[in-house]
């Protein structure tokens, strides 16, 4: 193929936005809790169990689908992901019962497993080397505007409209981000074959196994709070839904800085020095919300510290993994989404408990162990020669 087919114009914009709509779809529930618990006649807890039973079929798909699917052409195959999710969302907003949104959710993910790490395969396939790292980012920016611009979005939406009318948006939203992947995105690209082999070549890799257990600490601590963030937050300073609001989206502004950051440094710095940057960021972040917890101030800005690492620190751990094992990168992308969103469910699970049992300041103290221990993993994860600067 010539450059000008395999990297044609917009092609990382469309993967970025379908990341946007992957990201509000999977992130949704934890913008409108309150708005869900009580449209449903459910407990707060139990509406939160859509992140953390969501994140347990993501994760067990992500790899799954990969290892199905991995002979298919990227854009036949990432089109009819967006395809679901956006059919999956509008289903959403006409569901009647709890058990029927669940049902929906659960089966849209499923699919909707396949779109983060197929984008990230295809950003490689499109990108010339040298500009590898900063083109994966890029597409990786679609996670942080999800949280900057959808999740206040739809908390907005949720409080004055319905949660219905938040799902109706988002699968507009995947219309719109559909029709331009299938317009813009080569046809023809195909990522290597997963097969058996490559899973055990995966898991002899010493630098892949220590990435994911890096990325699995770095999403259990943060969803430990992140799903509850606007139960937390009322309970905690009393903030009502456009002051929770607010707080969504200085932590998605803050992501969407610390996305433009990584793509500016990463090809200097190196993707080790940009991660450790990063998830000290998170970690800070973390222990500021624990230190200043019922203060709504402290909070908000402890968020925005937050808010610069999260989505950062998941694509560095995106661009380390295509360096350490290149022809083997779609699979070990997928692992990454994978364990992912095993840390989302962890995390959700955890702090689903101490909610329920009202524990709501043990949320942060258990957060930071996790933030602490991603950062011993980075450091242990460190290169040990100079060719491994992007590993």
């Amino acid at each position: 193929m010539t450059p000008d087919k395999t990297r044609p114009r917009f092609a990382p914009t469309a993967l970025m936005l379908g990341n946007i709509v992957t990201g509000c779809s999977v992130m949704a529930p934890a913008g409108m809790l309150p708005e869900l618990a009580s449209g449903l006649g459910i407990g707060v807890h139990t509406a939160g169990l859509l992140i953390t039973f969501g994140a347990v079929v993501l994760c067990i798909c992500s790899p799954l689908s990969a290892w199905l699917t991995s002979r298919l052409d990227r854009r036949l195959l990432l089109a009819t992901t967006l395809l679901v999710l956006t059919l999956g969302n509008l289903a959403s907003a006409f569901a009647p019962d709890y058990a029927s949104l669940l049902m929906i959710r659960l089966l849209m993910l499923a699919v909707g497993a396949l779109y983060t790490p197929q984008a990230a395969g295809m950003a490689a396939l499109i990108s010339l080397v040298e500009k590898r790292g900063s083109t994966m980012a890029y597409v990786f920016l679609g996670w942080s505007l999800a949280a900057a611009v959808g999740l206040p979005l739809i908390t907005f939406i949720a409080s004055h409209l319905g949660w219905w009318a938040a799902y109706l948006a988002v699968g507009a939203a995947g219309a719109v981000s559909f029709g331009l992947l299938t317009w813009r995105l080569p046809s023809g690209l195909k990522g290597a074959p997963v097969d058996l082999k490559t899973w055990i070549e995966l898991g002899r890799n010493r630098m892949v196994v220590l990435l994911l257990l890096v990325t699995t600490l770095q999403m259990s601590g943060q969803f430990v709070i992140f799903t509850f963030m606007g139960p937390l937050l009322n309970k905690l300073t009393g903030a009502d839904a456009n002051q929770i609001g607010l707080v969504f989206a200085i932590y998605g502004a803050c992501g969407f800085l610390g996305v433009v950051i990584a793509t500016r440094i990463v090809d200097g710095w190196g993707a080790y020095r940009a991660s450790l940057l990063f998830t000290c960021l998170l970690f800070a972040g973390i222990t500021v919300w624990t230190a200043g917890a019922g203060i709504y101030s402290m909070m908000a800005v402890a968020v925005a510290i937050w808010g610069l690492g999260f989505a950062s620190a998941n694509s560095m751990q995106q661009v380390r993994l295509v360096a350490a094992a290149p022809p083997l990168a779609s699979a070990s992308v997928s692992l990454n989404t994978s364990v992912l969103y095993i840390g989302q469910a962890i995390g959700s699970a955890i702090g689903g408990g101490l909610f329920a049992r009202d524990l709501l300041g043990a949320t942060g103290y258990v957060a930071i162990a996790f933030a602490m221990l991603a950062l011993l993993a980075i450091l242990a994860s460190r290169p040990r020669a100079p060719v491994a600067a992007l590993a």
